[in-house]
């Protein structure tokens, strides 16, 4: 029920889907003779889309989620293993024409296999089946053997959960796959805006991992202005925001996470 009514949520939510909500409810208000709450509506509409494309609200509300965790320095010696969440490849693309076709957030397989480089001993865990409710796609778990094992990772080395929908379901999965032993040290790797929530939700599970982030989509410099990328990638920034801030405040009323922004103390590396 939860995953399901989350979905929901977001499809109401989403900037841009909120957007054309009003301006529908909009229309319909002045077929009905009801002025002033039609304008009322294209009034709102117009602020969301002004906020969101033409200011940098998204990139400042997405600072506090990006900076919050950053990659350990140094870098652990040993790893035993690399836990790279999905939500990195075109699942629909892939399920119809296979191969590894990457979005937005490919960069997490990317870095995944650097550090599959890095670490030749570490297993390398994919965790991501299909997270939507109308689209079907090829799950993470499914696509990341192809386009890992091309640029060289063994595929031995590979553990895949193919099962979740969720990150709540990657922590929980992900734990219940893998044999973990008390004195490993485990990396995750997500884009840098997921982490705090990615974070919380292992902990939670009793699997506390260092974080990796990956995929910023901030310089982290942007001020409080105008809008200092362009507007599709600004309206991306709100999106995510919003989609992530209220994530973490769902799974913080629901009891998944023990804080809406889980201390920044990394665990230590063996």
């Amino acid at each position: 029920m939860f995953y399901t009514l989350s979905k929901i949520f977001w499809m109401i939510a989403q900037p841009i889907n909120l957007i054309g909500l009003l301006i529908l409810l909009a229309i319909l208000a002045a077929v009905a003779g009801l002025r002033r709450i039609g304008l009322f509506l294209s009034i709102s509409a117009f602020l969301v889309l002004a906020t969101g494309a033409w200011t940098s609200t998204g990139a400042l509300l997405l600072h506090p989620l990006e900076d919050h965790f950053s990659r350990p320095n140094p870098a652990p010696e040993q790893v035993a293993g690399i836990i790279v969440l999905g939500g990195g490849f075109e699942g629909a693309v892939n399920l119809a024409r296979g191969g590894y076709e990457l979005n937005a957030s490919g960069d997490r397989y990317v870095e995944a296999a650097i550090l599959a480089r890095r670490y030749p001993q570490a297993r390398i865990v994919v965790t991501g089946g299909t997270g939507t409710l109308v689209l079907e796609g090829e799950g993470d778990g499914a696509t990341a053997p192809r386009l890992l094992i091309a640029l060289g990772v063994e595929p031995e080395r590979l553990v895949l959960e193919n099962d979740s929908r969720n990150t709540y379901e990657n922590a929980q999965f992900t734990k219940a796959l893998v044999n973990l032993k008390a004195d490993e040290t485990w990396l995750i790797v997500t884009s840098a805006f997921h982490m705090p929530r990615s974070i919380g939700l292992f902990r939670k599970a009793g699997f506390d991992v260092m974080p990796w982030p990956a995929d910023y989509r901030t310089s982290g410099t942007e001020n409080f202005g105008p809008a200092q990328d362009n507007v599709a990638d600004s309206l991306q920034n709100l999106s995510i925001a919003i989609r992530e801030w209220t994530g973490l405040l769902a799974y913080r009323m629901t009891g998944r996470i023990d804080s809406i922004l889980p201390h920044n103390t990394a665990p230590d590396a063996h």
